[in-house]
């Protein structure tokens, strides 16, 4: 029987490359104060394949995957999320100088098997959120993967 997954307790990791080209297998830093996760499912481009004889559908082949842009994440923004966020995006910086990627992972720890969802991606600077009355002050940080996703046994 399948047993249904819950969001409480996912957490959003990142480190940088050892060695240039390869994921990282250990030495994961949390990315603290985030609430949400954007969708990130890539949809490939469809090519229309249709000759000019058909006269009643359209036929397609599957192009380039599509990851729809960046990831965007909604995170409570307090002192220690942006100490984290800081820490994040200074690695980036240190990672590019030296060829190196950022690998963020989504981990889900009650998944069985591959649990780790895996890109590369290029962080924005942090911007304000904007606020309202009433409310928790929230900001939106922006990953822009650069590959595409996998799953692994989560770090």
């Amino acid at each position: 029987m399948a047993v249904e997954l819950s969001t409480a307790g996912i957490l959003v990791k990142w480190a940088v490359e050892a060695t240039a080209g390869t994921r990282p297998t250990t030495g994961y830093t949390e990315l603290v104060g985030v609430k949400a996760i954007s969708e990130y499912n890539p949809e490939p481009n469809m090519l229309d394949k249709t000759p000019l004889k058909e006269t009643k559908a359209h036929s397609y082949i599957p192009g380039l995957w599509d990851a729809g842009g960046a990831q965007q994440l909604t995170v409570n923004d307090y002192d220690d999320f942006r100490t984290s966020y800081s820490a994040l995006y200074e690695a980036y910086e240190t990672a590019q100088e030296a060829g190196k990627a950022l690998w963020i992972e989504y981990y889900i720890p009650k998944m069985t098997g591959d649990n780790g969802f895996f890109f590369t991606a290029i962080p924005s600077p942090l911007g304000f959120g904007g606020a309202e009355v009433d409310a928790v002050l929230e900001n939106v940080v922006y990953l822009t993967p650069t590959n595409a996703p996998e799953y692994f046994a989560g770090v």
